[in-house]
């Protein structure tokens, strides 16, 4: 016979309610660990074992680190290689028609000829015609070169037979912009004499520099100019024809050969490469019929001047006044140089150009792009730091005593003196991706020091002492740790191989990363277990806790409750866990689909530059299927 309980006279509801209530209630009381027997002593034995080996490593990691951190490059972005080359093609007097028809289209048809070309891009101006090819990423640049120089070589039978010269190429490299730009300023001098005196007297000092790859000079070239009088040509029955034979006989550099005498030898020197338009007026162009000889200056004007008059220009710099003539040195580095000791060393080198330039010349830097590199390192340097000290704020907070937290704050240099190690060896530079790299994996680099900590700490409570207590941590865990840094760190591997642009410059970045989570979980295994053995006090059951470990344990167990009591209602509640997640899963698409896409954030480096050209060009572009 069944008898009912009076006090169980509540619904059926109510039961299956109150019952689960007590399920969740029972199950949130923890039942006393057990510690778990280990055999062996894992991979950390060894260094716990060795104390002299495991410190004498981590001296060598620290001094290792140190002297590659000093001598790493510091630039703003990676070093990504372009497979960019430029083609260049003079001819003097021809239209852009010309110039186009004749010069860029035959180039054209045999660069397009050429496998991994992707983009050529012509412009054809006054008398030039440059042409910018544009390879696939996976292609050499050395073999785009060889193939370039042959594809022209092919093409000269197709070029005008009068070119001055053959077209010419050069590697390039949109991400090698100048470090330092110069500028040298006269009031007396002319443009194309100051011009010739920036590339023979300071480029040349400023490219022996280390690390200096080329100077460009951009400015205004001298030239000649020679304006015929038609009349005087008529009266003496002369053309244009023979005005320039007689040009280019005056001008023709020959060696003249010597005198030789029974104890002297004289050298002739001709008077050739005439540069001054003085001596172009004293040219012999002509002879009258009473054989007195027709200069050049009685039948043209012939004047100094530059070689492109429409060419305008107006530079100022606060404090000086606009000069008459200025030219700019543009000064580049070589692939991997230190941008920052590049811009250093042309510094370095004003004392020497002052006292070298004559008075009529004075200098002024333009722009030192190394100080914006130093500027954004520092505040991503910044960054990194204040992430340490809050890691090592947070550790404290829930560790309690300062000597647990001693272990994972030293395990976080160490492995950033790892990781610069390694850098160093990989060929990277310090620059911002880097850089952002390493602050991104702080909060990884703690991770498997702290998870060995714990595991002693508990077994020292059970009552194991500190030195059996890392023993049998480093057997029980020291797979766990490896497994743990293993898969963190292959996160980032596909990174590594993403193609194209991006791929070349989040390369060093994620490679970064994985250094840096590789060397955190061999710090963990080798010093970490020593440490533990060594640096932790006992932890006995019942002993002293510190003010932070009491205040700690009891916030920790007020937020447990709190959580607790959130959890239940909202299990009681079960079915708003569809809309909630539906509503994010539209949020998610909403916003990555209206947040604006950037390879890079924008940035004010408080300079610019404004080029306009009026000169008349043609232009194309090619997209190689």
């Amino acid at each position: 016979m069944e008898h009912s309980d009076p006090h169980n006279s509540a619904p059926d509801g109510e039961h299956e309610s109150q019952d689960r209530h007590h399920a969740r209630s029972t199950s949130a009381a923890p039942k006393e660990a057990k510690l778990v027997p280990v055999k062996g002593t894992g991979l950390s034995g060894p260094f716990i074992r060795r104390p002299v080996m495991t410190i004498l490593l981590t001296l060598s990691v620290i001094v290792a680190g140190i002297v590659t951190y000093n001598k790493l490059a510091v630039n703003d972005l990676p070093a990504v290689d372009y497979p960019i080359i430029q083609v260049t093609c003079a001819y003097p007097g021809a239209d852009p028609t010309t110039m186009a028809n004749n010069i860029a289209t035959p180039l054209e048809k045999q660069f397009l000829q050429i496998p991994g070309l992707d983009i050529i891009t012509s412009q054809s101006s006054q008398g030039n015609t440059s042409l910018t090819l544009q390879f696939v990423l996976s292609k050499s640049i050395t073999d785009a070169a060889t193939d370039v120089q042959a594809a022209i070589q092919r093409a000269t039978g197709k070029l005008p037979i009068d070119l001055p010269s053959p077209p010419t190429f050069s590697k390039t490299n949109p991400n090698d912009q100048a470090v330092y730009l110069l500028g040298l300023m006269s009031d007396t001098m002319t443009d194309g004499d100051l011009y010739k005196y920036a590339s023979t007297a300071v480029a040349q000092r400023i490219s022996i520099l280390p690390g200096v790859s080329q100077v460009n000079i951009y400015g205004v070239q001298g030239a000649i100019r020679i304006k015929a009088d038609p009349a005087a040509l008529a009266a003496r029955g002369l053309t244009m024809d023979d005005v320039a034979n007689a040009i280019k006989a005056g001008t023709v550099y020959s060696g003249a050969g010597q005198f030789d005498g029974a104890h002297r030898s004289f050298v002739l020197q001709p008077n050739g490469q005439i540069d001054q338009a003085e001596g172009y007026r004293n040219l012999i162009v002509a002879r009258n019929k009473d054989r007195s000889p027709v200069y050049l200056r009685d039948i043209a004007e012939v004047r100094q001047s530059v070689q492109d008059e429409r060419t305008s220009r107006f530079f100022w710099v606060r404090g000086f006044n606009p000069p008459g003539s200025i030219v700019v040195l543009a000064v580049s580095r070589q692939a991997g140089a230190n941008a920052v000791e590049v811009a250093n060393s042309v510094k370095a080198l004003f004392p020497e150009l002052r006292a070298s330039l004559p008075g009529s010349i004075t200098f002024t830097p333009v722009f030192d792009r190394s100080q914006t590199i130093v500027n954004s390192v520092h505040d991503v340097r910044m960054t990194l730091v204040i992430a340490f000290v809050l890691v090592v704020m947070v550790i404290y907070v829930f560790l309690g005593r300062a000597t647990d937290t001693l272990i994972p704050a030293v395990a976080l240099p160490l492995s950033l003196l790892l990781t610069f190690a390694v850098m160093s060896m990989l060929g990277f530079s310090i620059n911002n991706l880097t850089l952002m790299a390493l602050t991104l994996a702080i909060g990884f680099l703690v991770d498997d020091a702290i998870v060995f900590l714990e595991n002693v700490i508990r077994r020292a409570e059970h009552g194991e002492s500190i030195l059996k207590a890392s023993y049998n941590t480093a057997g029980e865990i020291s797979f766990t740790i490896l497994s743990m840094t293993l898969s963190l760190a292959a996160v980032f591997i596909p990174l590594v191989f993403l193609p194209g642009l991006l791929g070349r410059i989040f390369q060093e970045f994620s490679i970064t990363i994985i250094v840096a989570i590789l060397a955190s979980g061999l710090v963990s295994l080798t010093l970490t277990p020593l440490m533990c053995a060594r640096i932790l006090g006992e932890r006995r059951a019942g002993h002293k806790r510190t003010r932070m470990e009491k205040w700690t344990g009891n916030f920790i167990k007020r937020v447990i409750d709190a959580y607790g009591r959130a959890l239940d209602k909202f299990l009681d509640r079960a079915w708003l866990t569809i809309p909630i997640l539906l509503a994010c899963i539209v949020g998610l698409w909403f916003f990555f689909t209206h947040l604006p896409f950037t390879l890079l954030p924008p940035g004010d480096s408080g300079f610019a530059l404004l080029r306009k050209d009026r000169r008349p060009s043609k232009c194309g572009l090619f997209k190689n299927s």
